[in-house]
């Protein structure tokens, strides 16, 4: 008991929570210094996140008046909190440490943040955070169900190169690139609009959008509890991107180039998140549900198909 005990710790917190969160804070670093490249201004030094975090918790908490304290205070815990177990999911992946259906829990695991600024922003009393709160709700609505079909279309994909019993694993799937077909390519790449929208990046910052909400699901946030949501919003930064190069670009080695290669493809996606980030204005809340809704839900759609008859007939490159 005490055995199981000690491995659970050493799993939840390393690297699940000390390593992610170093990697979350230099990636998140690297996505404000590209940033301010393209934008033409020298950007903030390498420790300007911890600087951040740092400082806003030595900082007071405010708590309106009006707000629900306990679902307040609360809420960026519960998001640190689902952050955690989706890392250290994804890294017993991809140390081949793995149980049936873990795709599923990951899945589940990855809406956690979203529902937790869902509640926050909601016990807060504030009008903008509602505001803010709604447009993260149709936001959810609209881009899970293209993700699910995404996910979907792996689990076609790797059905006849997995053993029975295992078609939902997270580390039998690494083993296999679904993105080296035709399918694959469109589930990733609407996959990847789904972990812009999740991240809460332009062009889908609109629960946020500074300019109108004044941070809309975070107004009222302050202190340590929001040095809690950037330590989540840096965690994310990992996770995410993560479980891009786990489900459908062959996941991390741990052994020589491998590593390296590992690397080079989780640096890739945050480059292409960075590169969607800073070439895009924002959308409004209409136009990103019109845009999930119709077009990424028809081309998964295509996709499930083309990967259901490529299964169906053994044509690997659909």
């Amino acid at each position: 008991m005490i055995d199981a005990m000690q491995n659970v710790f050493w799993i939840l917190i390393f690297p699940g929570f000390v390593f992610t969160l170093a990697v979350g804070l230099l990636a998140s670093w690297l996505v404000r210094r590209v940033s301010a490249l393209v934008q033409y201004r020298v950007g903030p030094p390498v420790y300007q996140p911890v600087a951040d975090v740092m400082k806003l918790m030595g900082k007071e908490i405010l708590i309106p008046q009006e707000a629900h304290r306990a679902i307040f205070v609360m809420a960026p815990l519960a998001g640190l909190s689902g952050v955690l177990l989706l890392s250290a999911v994804l890294w017993l992946a991809t140390a081949r440490i793995d149980y049936v259906g873990d795709i599923i829990v990951a899945a589940y695991l990855m809406i956690f943040p979203s529902l937790a600024l869902i509640l926050g922003s909601s016990a807060s009393g504030s009008p903008h955070a509602a505001v803010g709160a709604g447009r993260e709700m149709k936001l959810v609505l609209s881009y899970e169900l293209p993700l699910v079909l995404a996910i979907l279309v792996v689990i076609i994909k790797t059905a006849g190169l997995i053993e029975p019993g295992e078609q939902l694993s997270l580390a039998a799937i690494s083993q296999h690139t679904p993105v080296l077909s035709v399918s694959g390519v469109l589930a990733f790449l609407v996959a990847l609009l789904c972990v812009q929208a999740k991240l809460g990046f332009v062009p889908f910052d609109i629960a946020e959008s500074e300019t109108e909400l004044a941070s809309g699901v975070l107004i009222e946030y302050s202190g340590a509890l929001l040095g809690v949501w950037k330590l989540m919003q840096a965690m994310m930064l990992v996770a995410l991107p993560l479980f891009l190069v786990v489900v459908f670009l062959g996941g991390i080695g741990l052994s020589g180039l491998s590593i390296l290669w590992g690397i080079g493809k989780f640096v890739l996606i945050l480059v292409l998140v960075i590169l969607i980030k800073n070439t895009n204005p924002r959308v409004r809340i209409d136009q990103a549900m019109r845009f999930f809704w119709v077009y990424c839900g028809t081309v998964m759609v295509v996709a499930v198909v083309l990967a259901s008859l490529g299964n169906v007939y053994k044509i690997s490159w659909l």
